[in-house]
């Protein structure tokens, strides 16, 4: 049997409370298990009770911060719980927590690839560079293809890059083959850089001609 010595209550919002007991012990816990153990300075604990406390505190604690990340960013199931395993959260625990969060439709993969598709788009990406993404997020392959379906045509993405890349200018060789490598990088294909080279040039020209 132990005795609780302090409470603290953490530092910022969400923090976790720190749990002091007699004995010297530190226990670091989420809220939720504090107000269902009803710690509290003064009370006695014994040896069992400390067990259910740690416990509850790896489902709870898994569970909130699988909320914040979730929160913070589109991730995929997959990458969810890879990114509770980095933080130390226990693997059956990092489970439950996705678990939990597809249960209340709050994890939904589908739905993932959409957003990072519509965001990726929205940069200026090609099919490639997105394909990319959505393996880099844990996307499951059998989920690209209806996620990219409603990809619009690149060429004005291609056109708008190379606008901003050249102002208006005329550039030589050396400057349209590191435009060509940068489309490429951004997951852009050959065959769409070339005729928008080519639309580039030929509105120069027709420029001139004016």
């Amino acid at each position: 049997m132990t005795r609780v010595e302090a409470l603290r209550e953490p530092p910022v919002r969400g923090g976790r409370f720190t749990v002091v007991l007699e004995d010297g012990r530190r226990l670091r816990l989420e809220r939720s298990v504090v107000e269902e153990f009803g710690l509290f300075p003064g009370r006695e604990v014994d040896g069992e009770t400390l067990l259910r406390v740690r416990e509850a505190n790896a489902h709870a604690s898994a569970k909130a911060r699988a909320v914040r990340i979730v929160s913070a960013s589109n991730v995929s199931r997959r990458e969810l719980r890879r990114r509770l395993l980095e933080k130390g959260e226990d693997a059956e625990m990092a489970d439950e927590a996705v678990a939990w969060l597809s249960e209340l439709n709050l994890l939904d993969d589908a739905q993932t690839a959409r957003q990072l598709v519509q965001s990726a788009v929205r940069k200026g990406y090609g099919p490639a560079r997105i394909r990319q993404i959505l393996y880099q997020k844990g996307i499951d392959r059998s989920l690209w293809d209806e996620a990219m379906a409603d990809l619009p045509p690149m060429d004005g993405a291609i056109d708008r890059f190379l606008a901003a890349r050249f102002g208006g200018g005329t550039p030589d060789e050396r400057e349209i083959k590191r435009a060509a490598d940068a489309l490429l990088r951004r997951g852009h294909s050959w065959s769409d850089i070339r005729p928008a080279l080519r639309r580039y040039t030929d509105r120069l020209e027709d420029g001139m001609e004016e």
